[in-house]
């Protein structure tokens, strides 16, 4: 039996890697993330790039050019490291408050799907509170309360987003639950917690994965929109919220578009790529979509 569910995991995975190589929008967004990625990790080490340091030779709000690529902002510093480091800042919030989400919701969808009764009750009218809630208007009032900065959004986003993972693993497990094996594996006597973590966990996880992308996509949405706010990520700090705060101003937008298009592009490519790559990955995960 083990031998022969290795193989069907082997076929499955190759299967789903063969559909998620066919979907090009997918892959061509997989590789612009992971040049991104490199981009933002590396050049700035490379290129030895300081966000925070002020160049008055060079001047404030100053053009591309003389020793710039991308000019520099209002207080003279380079706005291409800024953009890089902002985008480095935007993915550690986008990625770590989606895992905060995961590491509460995947154990409440959990519980709710297995043990139903008076737990299903609770956790999923909770969840029902917080998605009745507008989502962006709290996450504003309590950062206002914690006091802005990377981890107070961090912590606010992720706990704010749990009810979509707990609704996603909920509903996969509640179609797994029933099945034969997990029945075989309670005739034998097997607990609970070993049927939830070895049996139905591994067989409901594929849309959590999916859920997990489009998290990513709308915490550094909401992180950028709180940057721009002027409640998210504190300057002097860089994210690509607080550099399009500098976008408010009508004489920047019409005559120094270097402010804030390249932070603006960015924000736009990476959420489109993150969105493209997670269709590709639930198309991947359908084992009724077609080779």
């Amino acid at each position: 039996m083990k031998e022969k569910d290795i193989k069907q995991n082997h076929s499955f995975a190759s299967d789903a890697l063969r559909r998620f190589r066919r979907h090009k929008l997918a892959m061509v967004s997989l590789i612009v993330l992971i040049l991104e990625l490199v981009c933002f990790l590396f050049i700035p080490f490379l290129l030895s790039m300081d966000p925070y340091t002020m160049d008055t030779a060079a001047g404030f709000t100053a053009a591309p050019g003389n020793g710039h690529i991308l000019g520099t902002d209002s207080l003279g510093r380079d706005v291409l490291a800024r953009v890089l480091f902002g985008g480095r800042t935007s993915l550690f919030v986008g990625i770590l408050s989606t895992l905060v989400s995961a590491a509460i919701g995947i154990p409440l969808g959990l519980l709710a799907g297995y043990y139903r009764g008076m737990i299903e009750a609770v956790i999923m009218r909770l969840s029902e509170v917080f998605l009745s809630v507008p989502s962006f208007i709290l996450i504003l009032v309590l950062v206002s309360l914690i006091g802005p900065s990377v981890t107070s959004v961090m912590l606010v986003i992720g706990v704010m987003g749990w009810p979509r993972f707990s609704k996603v693993i909920y509903g996969s497990v509640l179609s797994v639950r029933e099945k034969d094996y997990v029945e075989a594996a309670r005739a034998v006597g097997a607990q609970n917690k070993t049927i939830l973590w070895r049996y139905i966990f591994p067989n409901a996880f594929s849309p959590v994965l999916v859920a997990f992308t489009f998290g990513v996509a709308s915490a550094i949405l909401q992180e950028s929109s709180l940057s721009f706010l002027g409640m998210g990520v504190q300057p002097p700090a860089a994210s690509w919220g607080n550099i399009l705060y500098e976008a408010q101003s009508i004489t920047i937008l019409t005559y120094k578009p270097w402010l804030w298009v390249p932070a603006g592009v960015l924000l736009m490519v990476t959420i489109l790529s993150i969105n493209f790559f997670g269709d590709g990955l639930r198309d991947a995960l359908d084992p009724k979509m077609k080779l």
